[in-house]
């Protein structure tokens, strides 16, 4: 698998006959190894180990319905009071982050809410903060850690 600009991560795999796993922290099950999947494990491990965000707030692929279709955002943080906070869509690390990756984070957004909107292929990482108000988004140098995110209290 590519080499990523996230942490190491500490991943469980295991091989079932032709296809390699890798043990999910937050479904807690093992899960075929894309390379989709390969960002999607080191993002959540950064996110869990790193930034101390708590997993038991989190979804992995999360269903949601846009215009009469079925979708999945990849990683979902909730806040305390169990809404949508950041949404998180992943690439694989081959995939470039673009505008139509960001269009479709959008729309995961607007039908979920949330107060970020996070872009990655595990190369490159995109944090953009959303201002409903405004009906725009600021772009981030960085997520910020679990505690000065507010403990994931909703502060807008």
């Amino acid at each position: 698998m590519e080499r990523l600009n996230l942490p190491e991560a500490d991943l469980r795999l295991r091989r079932v006959g032709d296809t390699v796993q890798v043990y999910d922290v937050v479904r807690r099950r093992y899960v075929a190894l894309t390379p989709e999947e390969w960002v999607r494990q080191h993002f959540l491990h950064f996110l869990i180990y790193t930034l101390g965000y708590p997993r038991c707030r989190m979804a992995v692929e999360k269903s949601l319905m846009l215009n009469g279709c079925a979708r999945r955002a990849d990683i979902v943080f909730y806040s305390r009071d169990m809404k949508p906070d950041i949404i998180v869509e992943c690439k694989a690390a081959t995939v470039p982050i673009t505008q139509e990756v960001m269009d479709q984070a959008v729309e995961y957004h607007m039908s979920l809410g949330g107060r970020i909107i996070c872009l990655t292929n595990g190369v490159k990482t995109v944090y953009a903060v959303v201002d409903r108000e405004e009906k725009r988004f600021y772009y981030m140098r960085e997520l910020p850690d679990y505690e000065s995110f507010g403990g994931g209290k909703r502060l807008v």
